[in-house]
């Protein structure tokens, strides 16, 4: 649909459970989602989209800009800039090495490397404080993962399988402490009771900034790849 003069791609969802009809900007195309309950048609989304198409128009607009995984590109390391490098004769796959990410190997590689190396670096980021919290806790993490959520940057499932995203290596290392620090206390409450977030500030973290931080930067996080 062309919104004051931008054209914006219209994903469609069916959902049974849904009250009314939701309207979310959608990163992944630069668009929107419209998500339908089982009695809504097409056209009443696309009348609840021209309804609200100045708030859409807005929101698109406000997009941080995207960044790909290609040479040149600057993106954070543990919210250090670093800019991408390809070194095609390196043979030493992904490195860090002065303020660069350099990726070795064939050009129409380097996105897919790339991704492979950020989701390493966040699994054994998180993983070696996650073991650590829950050892000095008294608590069994039965699995680590490492996805591209998108609603939340962590969770702890009742078997004590913990799961993260892994922009969260593109975060300062505080932030990612404070995630982690919050799903390993979850094997021990999981709930978001008085005494779970006593065992939150307990891990030596800065909840309230964090949160923050997550709050203000998860678009331009999420922007990336």
């Amino acid at each position: 649909m062309e919104l004051d003069g931008m054209q914006v791609p219209i994903r469609y969802r069916r959902n049974a459970k849904a009250r009314q009809i939701i309207l979310r900007i959608d990163q992944d195309t630069d668009g929107v989602v419209l998500t339908l309950p089982k009695w809504a048609s097409q056209s009443e989304g696309l009348a609840l989209l021209s309804e609200k198409a100045d708030w859409v128009v807005d929101r698109l607009r406000c997009l941080p800009g995207r960044v790909l995984f290609e040479e040149g590109a600057e993106l954070p390391y543990l919210d250090e800039p670093h800019l991408v490098r390809h070194f095609p004769e390196a043979r030493r796959g992904v490195f860090r090495q002065d303020g660069e990410i350099r990726v070795s190997g064939g050009y129409e590689y380097l996105p897919r490397r790339l991704d492979d190396w950020l989701r390493k670096m966040a699994r054994a980021e998180i993983s070696d404080r996650a073991y650590l919290m829950a050892h000095g806790l008294g608590v069994k993490i039965e699995r680590i993962s490492v996805r591209d959520t998108r609603s939340r940057w962590g969770s702890c499932s009742p078997t004590g399988c913990l799961s993260f995203s892994w922009r969260l290596i593109m975060a300062p290392e505080w932030v990612l402490h404070y995630v982690v620090a919050h799903e390993v206390a979850h094997l021990v409450h999981l709930d978001h009771s008085a005494k779970f977030w006593a065992v939150v500030n307990g891990l030596n973290v800065r909840t309230d900034a964090a949160r923050e931080w997550l709050n203000r930067n998860t678009e331009r996080l999420q922007r990336v790849g």
